[in-house]
């Protein structure tokens, strides 16, 4: 071999040694090696690249000022991006300084963990960028949607993300492209310039740690972020309702008020009370139950329980002068039947609150009132009323004229008793439902689903317990005759779901099978956030309860006893005892005490009265049933039960 070939192998061995020690030194750069050279193979790129490595070296005290920087611009970005104003941004600054101060902070501190990981100033600069930019975005539809701001939990939903945007009001202003444009611009002064952090991957490992370990403490840790809080005035007060929580928001604004709020859930998370054992729930149940009731001598009526999407009785508020005829039906079946008043445990969203509440005869409360209830349960067979129905021969069925997976129902609620579940997952999609389907504003109409319900009670042979969840009165408000009265299409949509009401029960009527209806709206509707008739009235954390009082209506084909509907408002989870109640169904231990807890404590709910103190004894009933090992008398057959127990 030549001399020059010993050299040419030499050097070739020299440099994949010299390549591996690279690699070796910074994993994180090797792994994006191959990217970077492929990138090479394009003269002009690789011109480009040449000069973003020299610009690293020349403007060493430029690229140190970027750095420095980028986190009171990005802090400020998102804040702005949100508020939709400087102004509102320069306010608040100067209102309450040691609150941005926090935020920059807290923005600093997610950039060097950023740092830590990807080495070259202007890629962590751009995911941090991204990040707080989608964020603060989100924020900005999401409180311009209903009125709500977002919360990190709210992420839980990202899989959902399509399902979201049909109700979301999605507007991209001018504002809004200038903030992302100024963004945009700074990151690519960024890229051009190509900042580097001259740190070995050990150090920046332990930086790393060092922030991950700071964030987690100012979530988890009381010792370390009460003093913080409190040292840069953030709000801390705890909100039982969604307007106090969103007074929250107006002192502590997006970033502090995500993290505070994250603080929050955690402290509020839900763990296994000290007492909780089977003497002690034994103990609880020992009440005396009177045995010989049976559905009135043994005649069994279908139960349909109507959970109508966002509709709510506006004539609560004078000051709107609401027409009558939006609700004329909703007032014949009262006249018809019987009227009263529910407290619902939401308001605006978060439907699987009220739907729980409605399906188990339990308070979320008793779980802490977490936004999506269905994420707490045990993964198997629960106590749902429906089980019990079906133990007593009923057929039962689940109706939403929905997606299926969204809030992973038919999964989740695939444990809960019911024989039946209808769906509509979009127009274009399959659909579960055996009649045609008609569409009123964006989705299903109502008068489809009533329809679905004659079909079910028609083509059953046994009788039917039947809830459904309605979809046609959510929103988006905006089609109409004019798209931007948005309350005056709500009520159209309303006076429509009346109408369709009225010819149900007339056909009810007609069926030769007892019927029982209980009709109610989840929660008040979600209306925009700045311009909508909630800001008009003035409410706020102290003057909301009207918008937790649900209006309801039981009716009935058949001479059903309806004195025993209870004059008093009551919360939701007490429903289901109402309607056994009317039926005369066979009682347990467990219905026995939960219409003890009704007449002692009607209403139990936070969200309506945050001075009602804690029950023990419905809590810890509440995380026996449907979380830990349901030692309270079950619906469920003893052989099922044994095998989840």
């Amino acid at each position: 071999m030549s001399k020059k070939s010993k050299m040419s192998v030499k050097e070739s061995v020299n440099g994949t040694e010299n390549k591996m020690l690279k690699n070796a030194a910074d994993p994180i750069e090797a792994a994006l090696a191959p990217a970077e050279e492929k990138k090479t193979r394009f003269p002009k790129l690789k011109r480009f690249n040449a000069k973003r490595d020299e610009n690293s070296t020349k403007y060493s005290k430029l690229n140190i000022f970027l750095m420095f920087i980028f986190p009171v611009f990005i802090c400020s970005m998102a804040e702005i991006t949100q508020s939709k104003y400087f102004s509102s941004y320069f306010n608040f600054l100067t209102e309450r300084p040691s609150v941005i101060l926090f935020d920059i902070i807290l923005t600093a501190v997610i950039f060097v963990f950023l740092l830590g990981i990807f080495r070259k100033g202007w890629l962590a600069m751009t995911v941090h960028g991204v990040i707080f930019m989608a964020l603060s975005t989100t924020e900005l539809f999401k409180y311009g949607t209903n009125g709500n701001h977002l919360i990190l939990s709210d992420m839980k939903l990202v899989k959902s993300v399509k399902s979201l945007t049909s109700f979301a009001y999605i507007k991209i202003t001018p504002k809004l492209i200038i903030c992302y444009l100024i963004v945009i611009a700074f990151l690519a002064l960024a890229i051009y310039f190509n900042p580097k952090v001259k740190s070995s991957p050990l150090r920046r490992l332990t930086a790393s740690c060092v922030c991950v370990l700071s964030l987690s403490a100012l979530v988890v840790l009381p010792k370390f972020y009460s003093p913080v809080y409190k040292a840069f005035g953030i709000d801390t007060t705890s909100a039982t309702n969604a307007f106090l929580l969103n007074e929250k928001f107006e002192n502590n604004h997006f970033l502090a008020f995500l993290i505070q709020t994250a603080t929050e859930s955690f402290e509020n998370r839900l763990v296994v009370p000290d007492g909780y054992s089977e003497e002690y729930i034994d103990e609880i149940m020992n009440i005396p139950v009177d045995t010989e009731e049976d559905f009135n001598g043994g005649k069994k009526p279908n139960v349909i329980v109507i959970m109508s999407e966002s509709y709510a009785d506006f004539r609560a508020f004078d000051e709107l002068n609401v027409d009558d005829k939006y609700y004329k039906y909703f007032d014949r079946a009262i006249s018809e039947g019987k009227g009263g008043t529910a407290i619902t445990p939401t308001y605006a969203s978060w439907t699987v609150r009220s739907e729980f509440e409605l399906l188990f005869g339990l308070p979320v409360r008793g779980i802490n009132t977490p936004n999506m209830p269905q994420r707490e349960l045990a993964d198997r067979e629960q106590p749902a009323l429906a089980q019990y129905y079906k133990d007593w021969g009923y057929e039962t069925v689940y109706v939403h004229p929905f997606q299926s997976g969204f809030y992973s129902r038919a999964r989740i609620y695939g444990h809960f008793g019911f024989e039946k579940m209808i769906y509509h997952d979009d127009q274009s999609a399959t659909t579960d439902f055996t009649v045609p389907i008609q569409h009123f504003g964006t989705y299903v109409d109502d008068s489809s689903v009533f329809n679905q319900i004659i079909s079910e009670i028609k083509t059953s042979d046994r009788p039917i317990y039947l809830h459904t969840t309605t979809m046609q009165n959510h929103q988006p408000y905006n089609q109409g005759e004019d798209p931007d009265d948005e309350f005056g299409n709500y009520l159209t949509w309303v006076q429509h779901t009346n109408e369709g009401l009225k010819k149900f029960l007339n056909e009810l009527k007609d069926i030769d099978e007892p019927t029982l209806v209980f009709f109610v709206g989840d929660h008040f509707p979600s209306l925009r956030g700045e311009t909508s008739v909630y800001n008009q009235l003035g409410l706020n954390g102290d003057n909301c309860d009207a918008l937790y009082q649900q209006k309801y209506f039981f009716w009935s084909n058949y001479n059903a006893d309806l004195s025993i509907v209870p004059d008093k408002e009551i919360s939701f989870f007490y429903i289901p005892y109402v309607i056994l109640n009317i039926i005369d169904a066979p009682r347990d231990q467990f219905i026995e005490k939960m219409n003890d807890f009704m007449e002692k404590l009607p209403v139990y709910s936070t969200e309506y009265d945050s001075d009602t103190p804690k029950n023990d004894e419905l809590d810890i009933l509440t995380i026996d049933r449907v979380v830990m090992e349901e030692y309270s008398p079950s619906p469920i057959p003893e052989e099922e039960l044994a095998t989840h127990n």
